[in-house]
């Protein structure tokens, strides 16, 4: 389905394709009411420099729910360390960068600069987050995405030192499960994300553990970290 920019109109979720996975539909734009639009519906956008934006809902749908969270042992080990310190909110932008920027196993970015100028405009409005990870005050990893009532939806991540990107995601599952968060969305799965605990969920399942959460009261603001490991 090919969306008229004027209007925000998505189709039922239930008409996503099988091939490719989750696909929805192309078109419309990146405003911030477009975004919650589609956010709201567990639709979220994901195309290339050479596309129309495209919109989906895959399933089976990536997920991490805080309560069923566990630190893995190594990671423990590396939050035991105390190598890292970790923020939320302070460098946005930053991370947003490190997340574009073309990793070794990939040719390029699906962050084009239309996405990254369109989740830094939810920043400022209150929507977007970031987890920020240094090391000697150096930036070394971290991630983003947008929140929603008790739900967080997870856009991407990004490391330049070992762990640096797990110590992120642990810091926000932690303080996420402190505020009563009852989903994280992690989209689409992967090795790393299964590493870190996600798990897979139809469509159905998610869309209702999706509906529960959005009911509920938004996250504190702004956002502070009050989780520590030990």
């Amino acid at each position: 389905m090919w969306l008229d920019h004027t209007q925000i109109d998505f189709p039922s979720t239930q008409s996503a394709l099988e091939d490719p996975n989750g696909l929805l539909a192309a078109g419309g734009d990146l405003t911030p009411e477009w975004l919650l639009a589609a956010y709201r519906r567990g639709i979220f956008p994901w195309y290339s420099e050479d596309q129309p934006i495209l919109w989906w809902s895959p399933s089976p749908r990536c997920v991490v729910i805080p309560q069923d969270f566990r630190i893995g042992r190594s990671l423990r080990k590396a939050l035991r360390r105390g190598t890292f310190t970790t923020t939320f909110d302070q460098a946005f932008e930053r991370v947003v960068e490190g997340c574009r920027a073309p990793r070794a196993e990939e040719d390029g970015t699906w962050i084009t600069e239309e996405m990254a100028e369109a989740y830094i405009d939810m920043y400022h409005l209150g929507h977007a987050h970031s987890v920020e990870v240094w090391r000697d005050e150096k930036l070394v990893g971290g991630l983003y995405g947008i929140s929603i009532g008790q739900v967080f939806f997870g856009e991407s991540m990004f490391h330049r030192e070992t762990d640096a990107s797990k110590v992120a995601f642990v810091h926000l599952v932690r303080q996420l499960e402190l505020w009563g968060c009852t989903l994280i969305d992690c989209q689409v799965s992967n090795p790393h994300l299964s590493s870190l605990g996600a798990i897979e969920m139809c469509r159905k399942d998610f869309e209702h553990l999706l509906e529960s959460g959005l009911a509920q009261p938004a996250f504190p603001q702004p956002w502070k970290l009050l989780w520590t490991y030990g």
